[in-house]
């Protein structure tokens, strides 16, 4: 048990970190609003999108959600990384941009998965 927490903890706080932290210090900058632009959005998705990555980001550390609200934020965020690469794929072809937010799909299902097994060993004890 104590090795499924270390792994859930891995997981999820590179999410945070990742998707909560790192879009709430950034998002403002030129670089973070170019990005947005290249893609074809309009400013406002960008904002909008910050918004919702660090309500989801701190829904999946905070330990005494719903889990019905953590299931919502483990989809919102396996929704962001599917269309983030779909768009980079569109604009730029295939390339790391594109394969980046899989990579962070790969470490959702992770938290995912033991964000599960975790909560089976308490629903049995």
């Amino acid at each position: 048990m104590k090795k499924d927490k270390i792994i859930f903890w891995i997981a999820t706080g590179i999410l945070f970190l990742f998707e909560g932290v790192m879009p709430a210090l950034t998002s403002q900058t030129e670089m973070a609003k170019e990005g947005i632009r290249h893609l074809g959005y309009p400013e406002y998705f960008g904002t909008a999108l910050v918004v919702f990555k660090i309500l989801g980001s701190l829904i999946l550390v905070i330990p005494k959600m719903p889990k019905n609200v953590k299931e919502w934020a483990y989809a919102g965020f396996g929704f962001d990384f599917i269309f983030a690469s779909i768009s980079y794929t569109c604009v730029e072809g295939f390339n790391f941009s594109a394969a980046f937010p899989l990579i962070f799909l790969v470490i959702l299902v992770v938290s995912y998965v033991y964000y599960h097994k975790l909560n089976t060993l308490v629903v049995e004890n």
